[in-house]
């Protein structure tokens, strides 16, 4: 079993590690682990003999293990260990005025798309709500020793969000309540987990919801999605409008270009016919290259092709900035120092 991490504890178990203390010191370490972003031994306001019996019972979930950076200082990559030898990435992303922490809720990811790295390496488990929470606060550290400030939290790390759902919401209200960051900051991305989407658009926060799409014909996405033979495209976009009704947020879908295979005319309409009618944001993402998968991105020429024929159609649509491919930082690299990964699924071209 695994030992809760310091940010898996609540308020309720701090104070009974804090019996016998003054009221006031619950207050005083809960505000020192979530607004200073310090560990037991860094709360320099309360006595050394507690801050030693808090760093013992408190221990942190992450230890890092590697650190890369890339886009001149502005990627940074970590990978963790955790405590029983689990290990999953985050990632860094500045840009001027704010940055975002990709986080991860799972080592490893059962989806099984092949395209991605973290579903070529396979399933290991799920990750508490504090080791999420902890690698926000990692990231905001880092963040303000840079000189910046976090201001987006995105679930699209290692995992599958919505399969992690307990785990995933606890750290939503964690990162909202204690570490201060405003619904319309946050973003899930889900593959299309429809119970998961019903049960986030219930809620009271307002999150941002986004599906990785990748096809709009229920035969390919069969292929490069497999959830999708459990939640095909007609259920899915019936739950992706409940959330749009219930939240007030604009839908996103992620669409990874696989030269080929999803780039095509016919893909560009029937991907417009989709997302016309949920109002749906389309991110164009140029898919990276990993070692289990052997097609590669659409080029440029053609990224930029399919982005206007979408844009002809209506669609409010945007090409993601490619970061840390050079560490195998961006979208679908990330995979914990996995070894070889599985061989890639067979996935039929689209027709010219």
């Amino acid at each position: 079993m695994v030992r809760p991490s310091r940010y898996d504890v609540d308020r309720a178990a701090l104070g009974a590690l804090l019996e016998g203390q003054p009221r006031y010191r619950v207050d005083q370490v809960w505000t020192g682990l979530h607004q200073r972003l310090a560990g037991p031994e860094e709360m320099t306001d309360i006595p050394l003999a507690l801050r030693r019996h808090l760093a013992e019972a408190l221990p942190a979930g992450l230890a890092l293990a590697t650190e890369a950076t890339a886009d001149g200082g502005d990627t940074v990559k970590w990978l963790w260990s955790l405590a029983d030898g689990a290990r999953v990435e985050t990632v860094l992303m500045h840009y001027p005025g704010r940055s975002t922490v990709c986080v991860s809720s799972q080592a490893g990811c059962a989806m099984g798309c092949g395209f991605c790295a973290t579903g070529q390496a396979g399933f290991s488990r799920h990750l508490s709500a504090g080791e999420i929470v902890e690698q926000v606060v990692r990231a905001a550290r880092r963040a303000r020793d840079d000189g910046r400030r976090l201001a987006n939290v995105v679930f699209m790390g290692m995992g599958e969000p919505l399969a992690n759902y307990d785990a995933t919401w606890g750290a939503i209200r964690r990162i909202h309540g204690d570490l201060g960051l405003g619904a319309r900051h946050l973003t899930v991305s889900t593959v299309g987990i429809v119970p998961g989407i019903r049960r986030m658009a219930a809620e009271d926060l307002p999150v941002n919801l986004a599906v990785s799409l990748h096809s709009a014909d229920d035969t390919r996405r069969d292929e490069l999605v497999p959830i999708n033979r459990r939640y095909p495209l007609a259920v899915l976009a019936d739950a992706c409008r409940q959330h749009v009704e219930a939240t007030g947020r604009r839908l996103s879908f992620e669409w990874a270009l696989i030269d080929g295979v999803n780039d095509q005319p016919r893909d560009a309409a029937q991907l417009a016919d989709y997302a016309r009618p949920l109002r749906a944001h389309v991110n164009l993402i140029p898919l990276n290259p990993t070692p289990g998968y052997p097609t590669r991105g659409t080029p440029p020429a053609g990224v930029e092709a399919f982005r206007d024929d979408l844009a002809a159609r209506g669609v409010n649509v945007t090409v993601r900035d490619t970061r840390g491919t050079s560490i195998d930082a961006a979208c679908g690299q990330l995979a914990a120092g996995a070894a070889t990964p599985l061989a890639a699924p067979t996935v039929r071209r689209a027709r010219r």
